[in-house]
């Protein structure tokens, strides 16, 4: 595979997974409450958004890059590409024949999350690898996972400094 559609592919399923977690999370707390749909909704794309940016804030504190600065850039490369799949994945569950009203105990419901989660892979590969190819998206986050970055970031910098793609620095050590 072409490195910069795997680094796409990895990105698009990192994103992925967070809105899993956040949407399906929603969806119970929706479901278990009794909301409506709207306000259900509501919850699990607030959900997606939070659980996306935290799988992605956590590697960068990790990686040495202060909270906010970690924060930032996770904001620059990750905003897009959760949208595009909260919208799609919304949009594929509200189009498939009752698998929004079927409840979280009937098969329709995982079947249709399933197709949607799947669409909004789909949907969200060409804009990770986009912003990859612009040296934007999670190509501002891949250096930092890598270890090569500087410590400019813990000190109120921005994601959006000159960051560069995984290969133009060498590996640091230490």
């Amino acid at each position: 595979m072409n490195p910069r559609n795997s680094i796409a592919a990895n990105a698009t399923l990192h994103c992925l997974t967070g809105c899993a977690i956040g949407e399906i999370a929603g969806l119970m707390i929706g479901t278990a409450m009794g909301l409506g749909n709207a306000v259900t909704i509501a919850l699990a794309v607030a959900l997606a958004f939070l659980f996306g940016y935290a799988l992605s804030t956590l590697p960068l504190i990790q990686a040495g890059l202060g909270f906010f600065a970690a924060l930032s850039v996770v904001f620059a490369a990750d905003t897009l590409s959760i949208t595009v799949m909260e919208i799609t994945d919304n949009l594929v569950m509200a189009v498939i024949p009752g698998a929004m009203d079927s409840g979280l105990v009937n098969p329709i419901f995982w079947f249709g999350m399933m197709i949607a989660l799947t669409a909004a892979f789909i949907a969200a590969f060409p804009v990770n690898r986009y912003l990859i190819d612009k040296g934007k998206g999670h190509a501002l986050t891949h250096q930092f996972h890598e270890g090569h970055h500087d410590h400019h970031g813990e000190h109120g910098e921005h994601g959006s400094q000159a960051v560069s793609t995984d290969h133009d620095h060498p590996h640091e050590h230490g």
